[in-house]
C-alpha cells in the first residue's frame, strides 16, 4: 500500500497502459482521478477499478481531451474541487498522430508534425501547469511523464522521437525548477503490447522483440510497475530519471 491516501490522476487511462496504471494505483490505496477521451473506454476503467474491494466511492471519472487547454483545465478544478488535491500525476496521454507509424522526414507534411508534437506534450504540459502549484504550495508531488525510447531516435519516426524527446528534456528540467518538494521522473518504454502496437508492421515488432534481452515484448503491468514506485515515497530521492522500461534495450543521446 505504498499510495495509501494519495490522490493519483492518471491521463490515458481507457487504453491498456494507462488502466494498467490506474488499477495499480488503486490497488495500492490510492483515491485514483481517471480521464480519457472515450467515454467507452473510460467505463471500462472505472469497472475494473471498482471491482478493487474498498475502492468504490474513490473513485473520479472525467472524459476529457487533456490536448485541449480548456479541458484540462476543468478536469484539474474537477479533481481538486472532489479530493483537495492531487499528490500524484501521470501523464500518459501520447503517441504518433499521423496515419502511418513510419515516415521519413523529407515526406513528412507538417500537419503531422504539428499533431505528433501536441499529442505528446500539449496534455503533458497544461496538467503540470495546474497541478504542480498546489503540489508546492503543500511541499508534496509527484509527476511521471510516459515518453519512450523512441527519444533517442529512430528511422521514421522524426515527429515521434523528437516530441517524446522534448518530454524527456522537459521532465528533467522541471525536475530542476520544482525541486527539493516535488519529483519530476520519466518513463521510457519499449514496444508495449497495447492497442497501438497493432499499428506497428509485424516484421518491425518482432525485430524490435529480438534486440531485447528479454526476447519479448512488455505488458501494460510492466510500465505500471515503474510507474508506482516513481509516483510513491519509494522514489523520494529519485528525480529527474530516465527509467527505461524497454527488456533490455538501451539507448541514450
Amino acid at each position: 500500500m505504498r499510495v495509501q491516501d494519495k490522490v493519483a490522476l492518471i491521463t490515458g487511462a481507457g487504453g491498456p497502459m494507462g488502466r494498467a496504471i490506474a488499477v495499480r494505483f488503486a490497488s495500492e490505496g490510492a483515491t485514483v482521478v481517471v480521464t480519457d477521451i472515450s467515454q467507452r473506454r473510460l467505463d471500462e476503467c472505472v469497472g475494473e477499478l471498482e471491482a478493487i474491494p474498498g475502492r468504490a466511492g474513490e473513485i473520479l471519472a472525467v472524459r476529457a481531451n487533456v490536448l485541449l487547454e480548456q479541458e484540462t483545465v476543468a478536469l484539474a478544478r474537477d479533481a481538486v474541487e472532489k479530493f483537495g488535491r492531487v499528490d500524484v500525476l501521470v501523464n500518459v496521454v501520447g503517441g504518433i498522430a499521423g496515419k502511418h507509424p513510419f515516415c521519413r522526414f523529407l515526406e513528412m507534411d507538417e500537419e503531422q508534425w504539428q499533431a505528433t508534437f501536441s499529442f505528446n506534450l500539449d496534455g503533458t504540459r497544461f496538467l503540470i501547469r495546474e497541478l504542480a502549484p498546489g503540489m508546492l504550495s503543500r511541499e508534496y508531488g509527484r509527476i511521471v511523464n510516459i515518453a519512450s525510447i523512441s527519444y533517442a531516435g529512430d528511422w521514421g519516426q522524426s515527429d515521434y522521437a523528437a516530441s517524446k524527446a522534448a518530454v524527456v528534456a522537459l521532465s528533467r528540467t522541471l525536475a530542476i525548477e520544482l525541486a527539493p518538494s516535488v519529483t519530476v521522473n520519466c518513463i521510457t518504454p519499449g514496444v508495449i503490447k497495447t492497442s497501438a502496437t497493432a499499428m506497428i508492421p509485424a516484421d518491425i515488432v518482432e525485430k524490435t522483440r529480438q534486440q531485447n534481452v528479454m526476447k519479448r515484448l512488455g505488458e501494460p503491468r510492466e510500465v505500471a510497475a515503474a510507474a508506482i514506485f516513481l509516483g510513491s515515497d519509494d522514489a523520494s530521492y529519485i528525480t529527474g530519471e530516465i527509467l527505461s522500461v524497454s527488456g533490455g534495450i538501451w539507448r541514450g543521446l
